[in-house]
């Protein structure tokens, strides 16, 4: 897929996945959406990528949804820009098939592939990010942020609902009570609330942005093991939503007992005695162990 919406950059085993409407302050649109996902696709694929670093081009993150379709921008239905090739979801009758593929949410389409990602994700929040401007940052693993970044979950104030699945990333990341407050009142808050509300780890001069979230893909780069890194991913965000700790118990014992055996536990080991920097032999794309994936694809329904 050629990409106009966004540039894909790796140096150095990192992805740099910047979002590419600056004219538009990197308003998310149905074609960022796809190219987004395919960004993913092909990233996961590719084991010279061992991490990806999320941006925006000039001053803003992202604005939101682009709102050029006016009154129709969150109506599906009336939206001439939205092709569906699977049809409409309204019934012969008039009602409404509510699993219907068109009916999803885009933005949640995005988180989702986020979600699945095998590559640690870091967002580098380099200005304005409201709407799914900021929802999409919920999957991503660490989140920094210029002290220039605005956010604001403003849903309630546009006659909508937070979507993007951010009604279930955004408690587990910054707690019930935090995004209650924030989704309820949709105003717009700046780069010290969001440090304060744990929505973003760390704050940064603009100039100093993406070398701070490049030294810290560095740090997982130079110093691990790329399969244990895929691994680790899945395993804390999946466990959230586990009803009891034998879930994590079984998934660990799976995980230990695979990759004690493996050359990269073996390198892990010999290069710690022997004081020298770990060269790892697997990778993602061939060496993922064979309980995995262990979950069950979630269907849209």
């Amino acid at each position: 897929m050629a990409y106009e919406t966004i540039k894909y950059e790796v140096a150095d085993n990192i992805l740099t996945l910047t979002l590419h409407r600056p004219d538009k302050l990197n308003a998310f649109t149905g074609q960022m959406m796809f190219e987004m996902i395919d960004a993913f696709d092909k990233a996961d694929a590719d084991d010279d990528v061992r991490a990806i670093i999320v941006t925006g081009e000039g001053r803003a993150f992202c604005a939101g949804a682009d709102l050029s379709a006016g009154a129709k921008t969150f109506d599906y239905a009336e939206r001439e820009d939205r092709p569906e090739k699977s049809g409409t979801p309204v019934k012969p009758n008039g009602e409404i098939d509510w699993s219907h593929e068109s009916v999803r949410d885009g933005g949640g389409r995005l988180t989702l592939r986020i979600f699945e990602s095998l590559k640690p994700v870091i967002g580098a929040i380099n200005g304005p990010a409201v709407g799914v401007g900021v929802t999409m940052q919920l999957p991503m693993d660490i989140r920094l942020a210029s002290e220039n970044a605005k956010f604001g979950f403003v849903f309630a104030r546009r006659g909508i609902v937070p979507e993007a699945c951010s009604s279930w990333f955004l408690p587990r990341v910054v707690g019930i009570s935090q995004a209650l407050e924030w989704t309820y009142s949709g105003r717009v808050f700046g780069a010290e609330e969001a440090l304060k509300g744990g929505l973003v780890r760390s704050l940064h001069k603009p100039e100093d942005l993406l070398p701070a979230a490049r030294e810290l893909a560095r740090e997982i780069v130079d110093n691990t093991a790329q399969v244990s890194v895929a691994l680790t991913r899945q395993m804390l965000w999946r466990m959230l939503g586990a009803d009891h700790p034998m879930e994590a118990h079984k998934i660990d014992s799976r995980a230990i007992y695979a990759r004690g055996a493996s050359a990269d536990a073996k390198e892990g080991v010999m290069s710690f005695l022997e004081k020298r920097p770990a060269t790892y032999p697997c990778t993602v794309s061939k060496d993922m162990p064979s309980f995995f994936p262990w979950w069950e694809e979630r269907k849209y329904e």
